[in-house]
């Protein structure tokens, strides 16, 4: 059983920023589908405290704003997230993904202004991707947006304390918004282990200690690391797939 509660703490636009190679697509990806089928977790029926929180017919959407980077782009899987009742906004090409004219469809602004749907917004990344988020600027100042900043500790720039601080505040410049939670997505594909999880959730909670700001999750690849090894952490633990590996690169 998956404890949600973490969810709890997140707007109705939830935005996803991060390294290149910290994981963000797949971070994205592995939530929309957490979210589109909570049914395989736990029974939120049957959960008093979580009523409301995901019901079965709230729209849910992801919109695509990565259109710097070529690779691992949650585009790619539309056909994945849309069969689990998914919608996915992004690129002017709906189907030949492979298209790398940087532009944007006329409705990617639809789910951000539909006050039913929860929205995932992929952002490019490093500052440089992020930049894109400027030009939806409106609909991030409220209450009911959340950013999220996903550290993976091995990668070479945000391995320490002062790396991962000067990624954060970069994003956060370049936005002009805050990052409120950060998500430890310390990996190795599928050579990851609980102690490598682990690791990533120390660099994560001194990040935290030090800026102020909170360790929204630590991320686990589902059925290579068990959550039971992870019992010791004191933050929210959230199982994601490998949507976003090709089977030739597994």
């Amino acid at each position: 059983m998956v404890d949600l509660q973490f969810i709890e703490r997140a707007g109705r636009k939830i935005i996803v920023t991060g390294h290149y190679g910290s994981g963000k697509t797949e971070f994205s990806v592995s939530l929309a589908m957490l979210l589109a089928t909570p049914h395989k977790y736990r029974d939120i029926g049957q959960k008093s405290e979580c009523s409301g929180l995901l019901p079965e017919t709230r729209k849910l959407a992801i919109i695509d704003l990565d259109i710097v980077n070529p690779y691992f782009r949650s585009r790619e899987r539309r056909d994945m997230l849309e069969d689990a009742g998914i919608s996915v906004y992004g690129s002017i090409f709906k189907t030949e993904v492979t298209a790398e004219l940087p532009a944007l469809g006329a409705d990617v602004r639809a789910p951000l202004e539909d006050p039913e749907c929860r929205v995932i917004v992929d952002a490019g990344g490093n500052d440089s991707g992020a930049l894109v988020l400027n030009q939806f600027a409106k609909y991030f100042n409220d209450d009911e947006t959340t950013v999220l900043a996903v550290l993976n500790a091995n990668r070479p720039e945000t391995r320490d304390v002062a790396g991962a601080a000067a990624h954060i505040a970069a994003i956060e410049a370049a936005t002009g918004l805050a990052v409120t939670g950060i998500v430890n997505n310390c990996h190795l594909l599928r050579e990851t282990t609980a102690e490598t999880v682990i690791k990533g959730h120390e660099l994560c909670k001194s990040v935290c200690e030090a800026s102020g700001k909170m360790l929204w999750c630590d991320c686990y690849p589902d059925g290579i690391v068990s959550r039971e090894a992870l019992s010791g952490l004191s933050g929210n633990l959230m199982p994601m797939g490998l949507h976003m590996r090709a089977t030739w690169m597994i």
